[in-house]
């Protein structure tokens, strides 16, 4: 029992932190219809800027962490963010009008190009962060020793996840953006008709997007404590994963699909054989895309003719 709780525990960790990336890949696909196949990579690069803000704040003596944590959470953001802008602006705005594949080439070609354009300026080494934030809770002890413990930073990455998640509902449901945004999903044309600048919600979603994956490259940096510049494709996969698994359009789908992900991968880690994680996970994947081919909160597309 502690056993399978202290993966539990894990589980949800990492199905929060790839909830949050899939959140930027469905608001960009419920607006454009497309997938941003760049955006596990700008993940990436919200890990490696926090990395360096992490240092650079160590140099200049900054030691208060709660003073650290948010210098360098508001600097990964926006910095994370001015990235997904320039995605948006390069790779997908001037072919909108093309036919679908180019702007997925596109995205593709912006991938690649960003792992190479780290892996340049960082080098190919991992990078490793020392803890950041230590300790935690002791929940149940076996009488052999093991102890199932839940940490200050699992804590702080769920309740930051939920925040976050709140947040962003309401800003979907309730704010003028996201009225803005809703009628860019249902129909571009129309809304630029009625008002809408339909070239800036894009872009806004763009950089809504990649701030949240700033935000996922910050703490999944401080939990694993190592970022190297192809982490960006393989958390990135799953995170897609997770979105379509939950419904790819969907904010509730995206976090639900990043918990089964992440709770799939640390129970068949604890259980089975770790090397076989991902076919388990890509197995669920298509079983549901077999029986529920618009994932489990997505809603089937209806197309007029």
């Amino acid at each position: 029992m502690e056993y399978f709780l202290q993966q539990v525990i894990n589980g949800l960790t990492l199905g929060a932190i790839y909830g949050l990336i899939a959140i930027g890949y469905t608001m960009v696909y419920g607006i454009i219809g497309m997938i941003n196949f760049a955006h596990g990579d700008i993940f990436m690069i919200g890990a490696f800027i926090s990395l360096m803000g992490f240092l650079l704040l160590g140099l200049l003596g900054v030691g208060w962490l709660p003073l650290t944590l948010l210098i360098v959470l508001i600097a990964s953001m926006m910095l994370t963010a001015a990235y997904g802008w320039t995605v948006e602006r390069l790779a997908y705005r001037p072919l909108r009008g093309s036919f679908r594949l180019a702007p997925l080439i596109s995205a593709i070609g912006m991938s690649l190009f960003l792992q190479n354009y780290v892996q340049l300026l960082q080098g190919a080494r991992a990078k490793p962060l020392p803890p950041v934030i230590e300790g935690g809770f002791e929940l149940m002890r076996r009488p052999d020793g093991f102890t199932a413990t839940i940490s200050y930073l699992q804590i702080l990455i769920i309740l930051l996840t939920v925040v976050l998640m709140i947040a962003f509902t309401f800003l979907i449901q309730r704010t003028s953006l996201g009225r803005q945004q809703r009628s860019c999903e249902q129909d571009k044309t129309m809304a630029a008709l009625i008002g809408v600048n339909v070239d800036r919600t894009i872009s806004i979603t763009f950089v809504m997007g990649a701030a949240l994956a700033a935000v996922a490259g910050l703490v999944y940096l401080m939990r694993y404590g190592v970022i190297d510049f192809f982490e960006g494709f393989l958390v990135g996969i799953k995170a897609f994963t997770a979105a379509v698994l939950g419904g790819i359009g969907s904010l509730p789908g995206a976090m639900l699909g990043g918990l089964l992900i992440g709770m799939i991968e640390a129970l068949w880690s604890g259980y089975f054989s770790v090397q076989y994680k991902d076919v388990a996970v890509f197995g669920v994947l298509v079983l549901v895309l077999i029986f529920r081919p618009s994932g489990l909160l997505g809603k089937p597309e209806i197309e007029k003719v």
